[in-house]
């Protein structure tokens, strides 16, 4: 169902593929100056002609987008969208980086570790964040974060269960040298919890209902809801993007949002669309719906706004774990990533 796994680019991967990003932006230095204008004068009324290239990956996050081209919402809202489907991060991120999307559906860290590198890239909306769908799991004789010291835990390395993990010990005046790391695939964990081989596992769904369906002890100890926004995604562009198609992407933002009013409005219909193109089958997602909450307009001007927990708190704190799990290296800004004039003028 999740197998984006958020998996990251190497370094030298990343720094060929923004020497890429660099040619086909033309190396125009003036690129990142709308960046720093937050008024609404500098975007037009009516998107730009052409096709705007959209990378995706079969999360069910994403599926607003479905929905607005499923329900002609794009083209009602004067768009020529083009959804390129991804099955892995390095691919999407690759085309990305090298200039072949316009706009990109990235985990909120993985656009962190884009700025980190050098690559001119700005969040222009918050698309979703996980509140159950991803979790620590434990047994009954596991009571809090604290008792994990010296036990083994299973979790995937490099991923969002690792940036989970390093938040929850954190929180608590731990790191991970306190636990026995397990490292294992985020889609066996919850079967090495079960077979008893770890009393405490990270993953998500569909593996924690799974868990906690067949065994009765188990439970969620630690979800990512403790801090909304720590595991989310984010709708990203280009600063060449921005200074070149910022009508298209203030009709993408209008359609978002009237894909997810949509969805409110119909949600087995919604999720009948998304569940479909993700490539699952009928009813398989239902937990994982309920586990994650999907940003709409309103929510986006919140948290976007200067004062927003998102600017102020959140990712600092998704900036601070991927840094310590070493999904970040140097120094990094992170409100410089975010464009909010976009969400800000849109109605």
């Amino acid at each position: 169902m999740r197998e984006r796994l958020w998996r990251l680019l190497s370094t030298g991967a990343i720094l060929v593929c923004l020497s890429l990003f660099a040619a086909a932006c033309g190396g125009d230095d003036d690129s990142g100056s709308s960046s720093g204008d937050n008024s609404s004068s500098s975007i037009p009324a009516k998107p730009e002609s052409g096709t705007f290239r959209m990378g995706i990956e079969p999360w069910l996050g994403y599926g607003p987008w479905r929905i607005a081209e499923a329900k002609g919402i794009f083209k009602k809202n004067g768009l020529d969208v083009k959804i390129i489907n991804f099955s892995t991060d390095d691919q999407i991120n690759s085309a990305f980086a090298s200039g072949k999307l316009d706009g990109t559906n990235v985990a909120t860290h993985t656009a962190l570790r884009f700025v980190a590198q050098g690559l001119p890239l700005k969040a222009v909306l918050l698309e979703d964040v996980s509140l159950e769908a991803d979790a620590i799991l434990s047994g009954s004789d596991v009571k809090s974060i604290k008792e994990l010291k010296g036990k083994k835990v299973a979790y995937e390395e490099g991923t969002t269960s690792d940036i989970l993990l390093a938040y929850a010990l954190s929180q608590n005046g731990m790191t991970k040298d306190d636990v026995q790391p397990v490292p294992i695939p985020a889609s066996d964990a919850g079967t090495a919890f079960l077979a008893g081989r770890v009393p405490v596992a990270v993953t998500y769904e569909p593996y924690l209902t799974t868990a906690l369906d067949k065994d009765k002890n188990a439970k969620l100890l630690y979800t990512a809801g403790e801090n909304p926004g720590l595991i989310g995604d984010v709708f990203a562009v280009s600063e060449d993007t921005i200074k070149n198609k910022p009508g298209q992407v203030a009709a993408l933002i209008k359609s978002w949002n009237e894909a997810i009013e949509f969805y409110n409005a119909h949600p087995k219909e919604g999720q009948a669309i998304i569940t479909k193109a993700v490539g699952s089958k009928p009813g398989d997602l239902t937990t994982a719906f309920e586990g994650v909450k999907l940003y709409d307009l309103a929510q986006n001007k919140k948290q976007l706004a200067p004062d927003g927990e998102y600017v102020t708190k959140t990712i600092q704190d998704v900036a601070d774990a991927a840094k310590s799990v070493g999904l970040i290296e140097g120094d990094v800004d992170p409100k410089s990533m975010i464009e909010p004039k976009f969400v800000d003028q849109a109605k």
